[in-house]
């Protein structure tokens, strides 16, 4: 499985995301290290979650119970 490139982003707490096109995953890592990747998120959702005022609050209401996630790390 290869990454995509993760950016950093300012959250308290994430502390950066990647997302790869082609497979729909979208990757977090949060602030404590550890790492999850969300799958079957669409591109526009991804988008939208990349330029919300709050990337925590976003991800609990549009991913987490929505897509299937598990921890990589």
């Amino acid at each position: 499985m290869s990454m995509p490139e993760m950016v950093p982003v300012s959250s308290s707490s994430i502390a950066s995301i990647g997302y790869d096109e082609s497979s729909q995953d979208a990757y977090v890592r949060f602030n404590n290290s550890s790492l999850y990747v969300y799958r079957g998120v669409p591109a526009f959702l991804f988008e939208e979650f990349k330029t919300s005022p709050s990337l925590g609050s976003f991800l609990h209401r549009n991913f987490k119970n929505v897509y299937p996630y598990e921890r990589l790390e």
